[in-house]
């Protein structure tokens, strides 16, 4: 089991941590996922790269990751 953090651009609400939440949930292997709306850090556990993670936060709208 693998911990990322990724720094996400554009979360600027309540309905964008909401929304990053429950995507990257769906994605099969995740245990945890934990967005931080202040500071745009996406701190994600479990068993997926990190490849797969920005391009599901693509997908979501989220295309700026780093």
């Amino acid at each position: 089991m693998e911990t990322h953090k990724l720094s996400v651009a554009n979360v600027k609400c309540g309905g964008c941590v909401v929304n990053i939440q429950n995507g990257l949930n769906d994605l099969a292997g995740i245990t945890r996922v934990d967005v931080d709306q202040a500071t745009g850090v996406v701190e994600v556990e479990g068993s997926i790269g990190r490849e797969q993670l920005a391009s599901k936060l693509a997908e979501l709208g989220y295309p700026e990751v780093s």
